[in-house]
């Protein structure tokens, strides 16, 4: 199953610009040569894992021994970093770091228990969403250490999975804070992944990818392998983190746009800026595996993945409707229709494919203010004004 989240509508990245421009879908088929050698360099095998001997006296590693995957430089020396933009996208993540409890719940609390302070549909959409949200960040959080660590060969995005791994913990905990603070049945909330089929369906899609790459029988270092491992890369990071968490932000922030349930939909909206930062590392990573060995990227591969993308696409589509069965908070089905088209364009382009909905407009142009990690405008009343840590938080 495909667990994505995307960063939803930004045009600004709140990432670093990255040192390489992404490749286009035609730039790796250019050299056929250079193609074939990166093959062959390829196939001679997997990377290291950082649990080799150490070996006394051998010789310094220089920069251009990493790469992201393959790599047989020592995985343990974090310096000298070739790529640049995943040290500062670790360091970025490191300043925006925050707490569930830091968050008041209080008038959440008082409107839950109100009989007239939310409709029987609002009420739904947050149990929908808390369901989803606090069994798929788990998911995601598998994924990164039971998975894709161990085949990524290079220390500094190894780093910012560490990293990130560490904030699907604090996403867990949040749906937890809220889920308690409500009072909600734990049960009927975390089981929901085997109980809703919407929600059912699109963990199922999303585990096919954690699955293959946590089997210890799979390795890279072929051209089969590797090819293998960058669909599933493109599965987590592009269609989970990049599309399937994007219903849920929208619904969940439009309470706070309305003054309710204020306090839930703070946490979403550090939540949303944490996983947008996650997409922009996967993007960056994805691209950069491109770049070091264009003879993946084949034509039928690109079909592949487009052909992955729709079908995720589909999944939150379906979720949509079924969190939404009626218009609500002044959102409706058709303009989740057109919001995930609109956010599919932008996540092929991203990656270098052609865009496969043409004519897709964003009807949630307030998405992008929600992304802007370096400030806090006190939307929801709080007292926090800068999203920053210790001595950076800047207080009223």
């Amino acid at each position: 199953m495909v667990l994505d989240f995307g960063d939803a509508t930004s045009t600004q990245s709140v990432q670093p610009q990255t040192s390489f421009a992404p490749p286009t879908p035609a730039a790796p088929m250019a050299g056929q040569a250079r193609a074939a050698a990166a093959a062959v360099e390829h196939d001679q095998g997997a990377g290291v894992t950082g649990l080799e001997e150490i070996n006394f006296n051998a010789s310094r590693i220089k920069v251009d021994d990493k790469r992201i995957i393959n790599c047989r430089a020592d995985l343990n020396q974090l310096v000298p970093f070739k790529y640049e933009w995943a040290w500062q996208k670790y360091l970025d993540a490191c300043a925006n770091h925050w707490m569930p409890q830091e968050v008041s719940m209080s008038r959440d609390i008082e409107l839950w228990k109100n009989p007239n302070g939310l409709s029987d549909d609002e009420r739904m959409i947050i149990k929908r969403n808390l369901g989803f949200f606090s069994t798929a960040d788990s998911l995601v959080a598998n994924n990164l250490v039971l998975a894709i660590y161990r085949h990524i060969t290079n220390p500094e995005c190894r780093q910012y999975l560490l990293r990130q791994a560490f904030e699907e913990a604090i996403h867990t905990h949040a749906y937890q804070y809220v889920i308690e603070s409500l009072g909600l049945d734990e049960g009927e909330i975390f089981n929901m992944y085997r109980e809703v089929p919407a929600i059912h369906d699109k963990d199922v899609f999303e585990l096919q990818f954690t699955q293959e790459l946590s089997d210890p029988n799979f390795h890279t270092g072929t051209e089969a392998t590797d090819r293998r491992f960058l669909r599933n890369l493109i599965g987590y990071y592009i269609i989970m983190e990049g599309l399937f968490f994007y219903v849920g932000f929208v619904q969940m922030l439009s309470f706070g746009r309305q003054n309710k349930m204020t306090g839930a939909s703070e946490q979403f909206q550090y939540i949303l800026r944490d996983e947008s930062m996650h997409l922009n590392f996967g993007i960056d990573m994805i691209n950069q595996i491109k770049v070091e060995n264009p003879h993946l990227w084949t034509p039928d591969f690109q079909q592949e993945i487009i052909d992955l993308v729709k079908e995720g696409v589909e999944l939150e589509y379906r979720y949509a409707v079924d969190t939404m069965p009626r218009g609500v908070l002044g959102l409706n089905v058709d303009m989740f229709s057109e919001y995930l088209h609109f956010v599919a364009n932008r996540r092929l382009r991203q990656i270098g494919l052609p865009e496969q909905f043409p004519g897709a407009k964003n009807p949630f142009p307030w998405m992008s203010e929600m992304i802007d990690l370096k400030k806090e405008k006190n939307f929801f009343e709080t007292r926090v004004i800068d999203y920053q840590t210790g001595g950076a938080l800047s207080w009223e």
